[in-house]
């Protein structure tokens, strides 16, 4: 499946995430359209494809995945389905490119990239940080060994999504919700950071941690602490915590080198700082306005046999295995 026309996209799901970080970019890449989105809400379906300007809207999966116009589908909902939906997708001859993390564990995920395997179909996951133009700045730093060798990194993230995001009396969504998501939010977005450093750093050969359920908000854990080892022999250390208040809220990542470091944040900030013997400086690089569209433009350019997607279901899955080893302790 690498020498196709128009890519013609089937959405599942159309959720928050699809309004702006991905939706609307399908139709913005060259040789590239939505063409039909799925919600189980007629309302919510009709409405996203009214305001987006989709052409058709289901309320059945195998409608959409059957729907002849349709050759590729996005799956952008929580990771529960998303092997169910993926082998559908897959079995009928549609390319998929699946929201992250790519399921609720790496068994899973094994169990999609197989059905790729058997049925040739490409399966891409969505960590667009690979495309992303900070990150392939920052990805540009270390090639040049600005800061000598890597010998460490750092990453953590501090904050309490519902104090701060929805309320202090909200009820909890399904991020937090195991039998849904896998985890709680260490597995939401240390899916990414694992990914990147795996991008840029090589593999991750071993990794252990504790995670824990301290504020009792729900059934996930809220704290997971974590130490890892890459192949390369650097070594990273790792602390996510959701309970602490705003005034402590911290998203920082280090990379320490032989002469340097590099400081960037993973979600919040635009900033990269450079502190090295021979280079100190700041490189200021905001999102795009689509954050996804540079990744799903990769995806269009393999599919068409013009180029390649750096994250596909064989990279994507590593996130899940190394967040199974830190997580094995819950």
């Amino acid at each position: 499946m690498t020498n196709m026309k128009e890519i013609k996209w089937g959405m599942i799901g159309c959720g928050n995430v699809t309004e702006k970080k991905s939706g609307p970019a399908f139709s913005k890449v060259p040789h590239s359209s939505l063409v039909a989105v799925m919600g189980r809400s007629a309302e919510k379906a009709a409405d996203y494809a009214q305001r987006h300007g989709v052409p058709k809207w289901y309320t059945s999966v195998d409608d959409l995945i059957n729907d002849p116009e349709v050759n590729a589908v996005y799956i952008a909902t929580p990771p529960d389905v998303h092997l169910e939906y993926a082998t559908k997708a897959m079995k009928a001859g549609k390319a998929v490119y699946v929201e992250k993390p790519m399921a609720r564990n790496a068994a899973e995920c094994e169990a999609m990239n197989q059905v790729s395997r058997e049925t040739g179909v490409p399966l891409f996951v969505a960590y667009y940080r690979r495309t992303l133009p900070y990150f392939v700045k920052l990805k540009e730093l270390i090639d040049q060994k600005i800061i000598g060798d890597i010998r460490l990194v750092t990453v953590q993230i501090h904050y309490n999504p519902y104090s701060e995001e929805i309320g202090e009396n909200a009820q909890p969504r399904w991020r937090v919700d195991p039998a849904v998501s896998g985890g709680g939010h260490f597995h939401d977005l240390a899916s990414h950071q694992f990914d990147f450093l795996e991008y840029v750093l090589g593999p991750i050969k071993s990794a252990q941690g504790m995670a824990r359920n301290q504020a009792g908000l729900y059934e996930a854990d809220d704290i997971v602490v974590a130490n890892f080892e890459f192949e390369s022999g650097v070594l990273g250390t790792g602390s996510w915590c959701y309970t602490l208040n705003k005034e402590q809220r911290l998203d920082e990542a280090q990379l320490i080198g032989s002469k340097g470091k590099i400081t960037f944040s993973f979600f919040e900030r635009f900033i990269i700082k450079v502190e090295a013997v021979d280079a100190i400086g700041e490189y200021l690089i905001p999102y795009p306005e689509h954050v996804q569209q540079p990744l799903i433009n990769t995806i269009v350019q393999e599919l068409r046999g013009e180029g390649k997607c750096p994250s596909t279901g064989e990279t994507g899955a590593r996130a899940n295995s190394i967040m199974d080893l830190i997580a094995k302790d819950e």
